[in-house]
């Protein structure tokens, strides 16, 4: 049922078309013209509008180059900082082969050799001291550390003060304290080198650990006994002086004496 009602509709559809070509072929020619410039007009309007949604040509390739040219800019810009990085490192490398620079190293801090007029017990006390007021935990003592530690100490200073408790050892220029100079204070103490008005006196003075006697001792210990040591050197030296010219005056004896024994030995034995 369904295939035969399919072809009547279609015979029904071609029968109107062939009715409407019909009426169009015997429409007078005017009507058919109006008919003809009323289809270009709809046609004409449709591509217009189709065109106005379509994008710019022109303006798409022109991005596009943009974005090309931006994209090798870009490329051009890292590939030249990796070069110049590239070639520095290179330059370095080159210059250490040839003896020119020195490689870095990372600098080992170790507080019994360098501070050997202090005992173990001494700058474990400092140490525990340090860490007791580097509350942020960051090997380091800052400004407001060293506020809260001389204000517990019972001697608060101003702000100036403790700036310039920190600059008077403040090696590397940090504007905080390492443990190494920390250090520092202690020995100037130890060595009678801090005024005794000053912040660092007052907490080297304060502290738990005493430098007023075991630290002074061991200070003077401490380079006591490297003038011993040159001392012993010096006389080392002496004494390998005085053999090496024993040696040599033995040896110029000897040759005197074999020379006088051929003298008198040619007289008897022409």
């Amino acid at each position: 049922m369904s295939g035969v009602r399919a072809r009547t509709l279609s015979k029904a559809a071609d029968s109107a078309r062939e009715r409407a070509v019909q009426s169009y072929l015997r429409a007078p020619c005017y009507l058919r013209t109006m008919a003809s410039e009323e289809l270009a007009r709809k046609l004409q309007r449709r591509l217009a509008a189709e065109q106005s949604s379509l994008p710019d040509l022109c303006v798409l390739d022109n991005r596009a180059k943009a974005s090309e040219a931006e994209t090798q800019e870009k490329s051009a810009v890292l590939n030249g900082n990796a070069t110049s990085e590239l070639t520095a490192k290179l330059t370095r490398r080159l210059d250490i082969n040839e003896g020119n620079a020195e490689p870095k190293q990372a600098k080992i801090f170790n507080p019994y050799t360098e501070f050997k007029e202090f005992s173990r017990k001494q700058i474990k006390d400092m140490e525990k001291m340090f860490k007791r007021y580097d509350s942020g935990k960051d090997g380091f003592i800052d400004l407001m550390e060293l506020k809260m530690m001389m204000e517990k100490l019972g001697a608060p200073q101003t702000h100036l003060g403790l700036k310039n408790m920190i600059k008077e050892v403040d090696e590397d220029f940090d504007g905080k304290l390492s443990f190494r100079e920390f250090l520092l204070i202690f020995r100037r103490a130890a060595a009678g080198e801090l005024k005794e008005e000053s912040g660092l006196m007052a907490l080297a003075r304060l502290s738990e650990i005493d430098v007023s006697t075991e630290g002074v001792l061991g200070a003077r210990d401490f380079f006591e006994a490297k003038v011993q040591a040159l001392a012993v050197s010096s006389k080392f030296e002496a004494e390998i002086r005085e053999e090496q010219e024993e040696r040599k005056r033995l040896e110029l004896e000897r040759k005197q004496r074999r020379a006088a024994f051929k003298e008198l030995q040619s007289t008897f034995c022409p």
